[in-house]
């Protein structure tokens, strides 16, 4: 009999690691948020989005360059020619990507779990909507601030692991103008308090509105953390304007967004599997804070899986350390 998987988090390592896990199981991912996106979530609102996530990706690995030519040919990313070298985004959003990847796979969203519950060789997850499972295996494939507390009653070195990642916090705003901005770049990175400023509009597949993307830096972010986004707001478009130099017209549209987990530091380049519980781990924090890396830690997760599950569930024995 085929195994079950269940992965915590459809983002993109979670739905990486369960394409590879196909050829050896059946998976089920669930996910708190609503709709496929995660940290490439895009906010559309009539013909407006921003992409309110990572802007845009880079792939450097040959595995991964590999998976965006297929993406390529599918019609899901294309290169961002005004983004910097090597530049891809989603379309015709960086959300339609994950959604794209999505179909096919059984997905439940608005479940987060609580709590990961071992009874006999099983798991169950657990949430305040209810009990998923059982599964012969699991994988937590979100940020390590909250893989931390759903590994610790399973696998302590796992856990000291993820709750040794730092993340930086990121306060984004999105904002429309009426009129194009007389500026001559749709993209400045490190500028000022910014890490990122970019035009959605000038990315492909996109819309004519003047729609903006302010991403603070770390530090900024962190000093102004717990500011409601009514008061962020207006500061970070107060900067961006003192920035360009220029008398920005009236928003037609503003509003502000916290990513409290933005760009995790501290990795130590493995992911994380113990087979002799059936419990991984994998996202950014384990490898680089980039899309590529998140995704490389999905496949990776997957190989090590594969190599200890046979067809029927079963899995090794021995030194279950990061899978060694």
């Amino acid at each position: 009999m085929r195994p079950r998987i269940g992965i915590v988090g459809a983002g993109v390592a979670g739905l990486a690691c369960a394409e590879r896990l196909r050829s050896i199981g059946d998976i089920m991912l669930v996910d708190k948020g609503r709709r496929p996106g995660g940290r490439l979530t895009t906010v559309t609102i009539g013909n407006s989005s921003w992409d309110l996530g990572a802007p845009f990706f880079t792939a450097c690995d040959p595995q991964f360059r590999a998976q965006v030519m297929d993406w390529q040919r599918a019609g899901w990313v294309a290169r961002w020619d005004l983004g910097p070298p090597n530049a891809w985004v989603g379309v015709t959003s960086m959300a339609s990507l994950i959604a794209e990847q999505s179909r096919g796979h059984e997905i439940m969203f608005g479940f987060q779990a609580r709590s990961l519950v071992r009874k006999g060789c099983g798991w169950t997850l657990e949430s305040q909507a209810g009990r998923i499972g059982p599964f012969d295996a699991l994988v937590v494939a979100v940020p390590a601030e909250q893989a931390a507390p759903l590994l610790s009653l399973h696998d302590l070195d796992a856990a000291r692991d993820a709750a040794s990642i730092r993340s930086s916090p990121c306060w984004a705003v999105m904002v429309e103008f009426a009129r194009p901005l007389p500026v001559a770049t749709h993209l400045m990175s490190d500028w000022g308090i910014f890490s990122l400023v970019a035009s959605n509009r000038s990315k492909p597949a996109r819309g004519e509105e003047e729609c903006w993307i302010l991403h603070a830096n770390g530090q900024w972010s962190r000093d102004h953390l717990e500011l409601s986004p009514v008061e962020v707001a207006p500061l970070l478009l107060e900067a961006f304007a003192a920035e360009i130099s220029i008398d920005l017209p009236e928003p037609s549209f503003i509003k502000a967004h916290r990513w409290r987990y933005s760009r995790p530091r501290g990795q130590s380049g493995d992911v994380i599997w113990n087979p002799a519980l059936g419990l991984g781990a994998c996202g950014d924090w384990c490898t680089e804070p980039t899309v590529e890396g998140a995704w490389l830690s999905g496949v990776r997760l997957a190989e090590k899986m594969i190599g200890t599950m046979g067809e029927n569930g079963a899995r090794l024995d021995g030194d279950f350390r990061h899978g060694r």
